[in-house]
């Protein structure tokens, strides 16, 4: 068996190069390196940070001006219309955001760019925020509706953008449903390994990868997820409703115990973020490219603003207006990032393992327990370090369970786009679930699959290359939506206000 998956992983080496080319390009060739500053901005960022600038200038700072408005709308009542409420979207769509990348992928920047690395992840998130704006209000124009439930996101308004083109529209269906099935391996494997890695905390045993202990847990967890995958994307909601807010204050509370414990060097975590960030080496040195890309990349892979990954829960709302969702799903980039992230940020740089005696040690352990290293570092000789450890595990457990079943849920909304027929949903559900069970049994025979990494990095930048340019097509119609939903005027959200066909608003009319 390990023979077989580690034949699996060798097939997979290619995708290393081919990902790392996608998002290096064209900083990958010597005459574009050699132009003074610019040589350092890679096609993806410039697209990415490009893209929420303009939309941030074009929607007047909509992410600062309406920030207060989403909240509101999170506070209100749920709908008996089909669809779920804007509420219950934010935390489908929360369900990916706050994934294991929030630990993993902020650790894997710190420890690669530097402190330096997290300011850029803010910037990004910043002008992101405006992005997730600007794919969720296209989603919600372009939505259709499925009996009792709401459908929308990337796939719908690509096909609409394109000329009402069919092939567009399932072209980029599949295309969700692949990144998806590529990323659900390492969600199994880190849900199995990170509630092995409880019970030992709990149990002051260790037990080893083939134990019957694992086997028990793999059954447990590929007969829930299955249960909830068959139950729609209702039965999902139900799960994320619960699970998104209880790790999201618990991570919060945790990571703020650990900065309180180290009040004394909160002064250094800003000057190491800062000064990483804009120190004269960094900026007129190649380290500046790394810095920026490790910011940029991770912050992608935690709040996906760019991607389209994320509009399927937008689509799915029953809003009174387009924009309602994305000012939204906005909010939805801020959690992820500015707070999530740099809660991380905190742990890691405060503890500040990655230099020193220390250092090369630091290097060779994986990520997650890089990470709890130096949340050890931040309580060292008290008992709290159990607890600290077990509550972070706990967290990461059902960043990566919410993460599995919302990217599950969005393959069969993705599907719809394909086909309605049962069978065919069905059959993308059973996918997921199988492709999940792989993860899992890979965590089990204790093969670390880690190019299904870059298989995630390899999805993540082809779905950016195929959606931004979408979002530019579809400006006009997100220009216009904004416009009259900031006019107050009480006129209904119908074609009108868009100049172009929307068959849900206006039937809701």
């Amino acid at each position: 068996m390990q023979q077989i998956f580690e034949a699996i992983n060798r097939v997979f080496d290619f995708v290393v190069p081919v990902s790392d080319f996608f998002w290096d390009f064209p900083t990958n060739l010597a005459w574009y390196q050699r132009i003074p500053l610019l040589g350092n901005f890679s096609l993806a960022i410039i697209l990415l940070v490009g893209s929420g600038i303009f939309f941030t200038v074009k929607t007047g700072f909509i992410q600062v001006t309406h920030f207060k408005k989403g909240l509101k709308i999170l506070a209100r009542k749920k709908s008996e219309e089909a669809g779920l409420s804007p509420l219950t979207a934010f935390f489908l769509s929360s369900a990916m955001r706050v994934g294991p990348g929030n630990i993993l992928g902020v650790t894997g920047a710190i420890t690669v760019g530097g402190p330096g690395a997290l300011f850029w992840m803010w910037i990004s998130a910043f002008f992101g925020m405006a992005t997730a704006y600007a794919e969720a209000v296209l989603a919600q124009i372009f939505k259709e509706k499925k009996e009792d439930e709401l459908i929308g996101g990337l796939p719908f308004y690509g096909k609409r953008l394109l000329k009402n083109s069919a092939a567009a529209g399932v072209f980029l269906s599949v295309m969700f449903i692949v990144y998806a099935m590529c990323c659900l391996p390492a969600q199994g494997y880190n849900v199995v390994s990170s509630i092995g890695e409880m019970a030992q905390l709990v149990s002051g045993r260790t037990f080893s990868n083939d134990a019957w202990f694992y086997y028990v847990i793999a059954v447990i967890l590929i007969g829930v997820t299955t249960y909830i995958a068959f139950g729609g994307i209702k039965k999902v909601t139900k799960v994320t409703d619960k699970m998104v807010p209880v790790m999201a204050v618990l991570y919060v509370a945790t990571v703020l115990v650990l900065i309180l414990l180290n009040l004394n060097r909160i002064p250094y975590f800003f000057a190491a973020v800062f000064g990483g960030a804009f120190s004269p080496e960094a900026v007129f040195g190649g380290a500046f490219g790394t810095v920026l890309a490790q910011g940029v990349k991770r912050g992608l892979m935690s709040n996906e603003a760019g991607q389209g990954t994320i509009t399927m829960a937008a689509g799915a709302a029953n809003s009174e207006h387009p924009c309602e969702q994305g000012v939204v799903q906005s909010i939805g980039v801020f959690l992820d990032t500015m707070v999530i992230c740099t809660l991380t940020g905190f742990v890691v740089v405060m503890a500040h393992l990655w230099s020193g005696s220390e250092g090369e040690a630091f290097m060779a352990l994986d990520k997650l327990p890089k990470f709890l290293a130096s949340a050890k570092e931040l309580t060292p000789g008290t008992a709290m370090n159990a607890v600290i450890a077990l509550s972070i595990t706990v967290c990461f457990c059902l960043f990566a369970f919410t993460c599995l079943v919302g990217m599950i849920s969005f393959s069969e909304i993705a599907a719809n786009r394909i086909t309605r027929k049962k069978g065919f949903i069905n059959g993308v559900r059973i996918l997921g679930i199988a492709i999940t069970a792989f993860g899992i049994f890979c965590s089990i025979a204790g093969i670390d699959l880690s190019n299904l990494w870059a298989i995630s990095d390899l999805g993540n930048i082809l779905i950016v290359f195929a959606n931004i340019p979408l979002l530019y097509i579809g400006t006009k119609y997100i220009l216009r939506a904004t416009r009259h939903y900031k006019q107050k005027d009480g006129t209904p959200f119908t074609s009108k206000a868009v100049g172009t066909k929307c068959g849900y608003w206006d039937l809701r009319r």
